[in-house]
């Protein structure tokens, strides 16, 4: 068995999981998420845990137990507390604007450029340079966060660009005459 799934997923309050044939819906204060799951794997709940187990002992069952305990947890984590990722935006005119369901970003472009925001992610920009994406569900925050960066990757020579906060860009240094 994963070393992963020995580990079981402890409920907080406000959380309700259900567990119906090979769909597991959790609920919380954030929202409603579900899952799918492996048929190759069981999911018990007792007591306020959730316990993840291999049907057998094939090597697949055992990485899918592992797998399945991790999205259960994500699951839980992202409908109590949810999950964020945080974008700086470096450049000279370089700024971003939240207006309704729509993410303004000027990068550069002669064109601004418009992202849809989609449903159950939340964008917000506390300065033009700064966007905090939150959401419940961590597959979406990170795919929507990628997708804002890929309009204008960090750039090795100035660092100019879209990137995550935390990301270090390797610099190079310019051509010699």
């Amino acid at each position: 068995m994963s070393r992963v799934a020995k580990n079981p997923v402890s409920l907080p309050g406000g959380t309700e999981v259900t567990i119906k044939d090979n769909m597991i819906v959790a609920k919380g204060p954030l929202g409603e998420l579900t899952m799918n799951k492996h048929p190759l794997v069981s999911v018990e709940q007792e007591d306020g845990i959730l316990k993840v187990a291999a049907n057998d002992e094939s090597m697949q069952a055992r990485a899918l137990s592992g797998t399945t305990r991790a999205l259960l947890s994500n699951l839980v984590n992202g409908v109590t507390t949810g999950f964020e990722k945080k974008l700086t935006i470096i450049g000279v005119g370089y700024r971003a604007q939240v207006q309704g369901k729509n993410l303004n970003l000027s990068l550069g472009f002669s064109h601004p450029v418009v992202y849809p925001i989609p449903d159950g992610i939340n964008i917000e920009a506390p300065s033009q340079t700064e966007l905090v994406i939150k959401g419940a569900d961590k597959q979406k925050v990170g795919q929507v966060a990628a997708e804002i960066r890929q309009y204008r990757p960090p750039e090795p020579y100035k660092g100019k660009g879209v990137r995550y906060t935390d990301e270090y860009v390797a610099r190079k240094q310019a051509k010699k005459k």
